[in-house]
């Protein structure tokens, strides 16, 4: 049966922990030198609306190391939308390939790929959502040993597309979620209350120092996001004093990690003195990814076998 990943709540708890599962497994292989080739044969199409570094590399090369072929597809190649219909797009690339990639601004293009497509959709990335970077970032704290389950995270910054996928997290996995977010800048009630409904645990507050009070992880984005460029002089002055530095990570839990999906504004929401210091598990993260995302396309194929 064909399977999308959009959202982190398109998966149950245990399907979750069983890709969490199978990314360690990769990696463990992949740091070992073993050929992974579960996707020989196969191929994926990725569509980018958005400039990237991490989802470009990671996607590319694990598909390449799953023995895979990766198509990736410029904004000029595809013009979803505009050159051709979305629902026309997505009826050429099934049959072509065997998953699709995309990474966009609207989240509609992805639901209305993921329903007119007979091959699995990933949610590489959305003006809504961001599931790939979450489920990379509980990656990199179950392979540290962290109790998903009774953990406590601090995302400290926009209600944006990772806080709503950090909710998500929250609801799936059954955490302790705190958003700290400046009025006007809270993340989608929809998405909390869906959140909520499903068990998450989620506090919003406008108190920095509350909200990082004895967690176990701290967590930011930029202020502003690819799209909020005009807005970037009003977000800086709206978010100031919601950034992670040393007074706030030491509000923290003494063993606390400092997390960032990337790219950083270093000296806006996060300083250069916790990104490189010893708490900070930023490009471990980046780094998990690649393993992630992998799980993920295999997991996705595994479902349609």
């Amino acid at each position: 049966m064909k399977r999308d990943f959009l959202s982190l709540l398109d998966c149950s708890r245990d399907e979750l922990q069983a890709i969490l599962d199978l990314a360690a497994e990769l990696k463990a292989a992949l740091k070992a030198g073993r050929e992974q080739p579960l996707l020989r044969g196969k191929a994926m199409a990725m569509i980018f609306e958005k400039p990237s570094l991490r989802t470009h590399v990671t996607f590319e090369l694990g598909m390449f190391q799953l023995g895979g072929y990766p198509i990736y597809l410029t904004p000029n190649d595809i013009q979803l939308g505009h050159r051709e219909t979305v629902a026309d797009a997505a009826r050429n690339l099934e049959r072509f390939v065997d998953l699709i990639m995309a990474r966009t601004f609207a989240h509609e293009t992805l639901e209305e790929l993921a329903r007119c497509a007979q091959k699995p959709v990933i949610n590489g990335l959305s003006d809504l959502l961001h599931p790939c970077q979450v489920l990379a970032d509980c990656f990199t704290l179950f392979e540290r040993g962290v109790n998903l389950r009774s953990m406590r995270v601090a995302f400290i910054g926009d209600g944006n597309n990772m806080a709503h996928s950090w909710m998500n997290a929250a609801a799936r996995f059954g955490f302790e979620l705190v958003i700290a977010c400046p009025s006007g800048y809270q993340p989608s009630p929809l998405i909390f209350d869906r959140a909520h409904a499903a068990g998450g645990r989620i506090t919003i507050t406008g108190d920095v120092m509350e909200a990082a009070q004895g967690v176990d992880v701290l967590y930011t984005d930029t202020w502003a996001s690819m799209g909020q460029e005009a807005e970037a002089d009003e977000r800086r002055a709206a978010f100031l004093g919601y950034q992670i530095n040393g007074d706030v990570l030491r509000r923290a839990s003494a063993d606390a990690v400092v997390m960032h999906c990337l790219p950083a504004h270093r000296g806006e929401e996060i300083t250069d003195e916790v990104m490189d210091g010893p708490q900070s598990i930023v490009f471990d993260q980046a780094e998990n990814r690649l393993h992630a995302q992998k799980a993920v396309m295999v997991w996705l194929m595994r479902q349609v076998a």
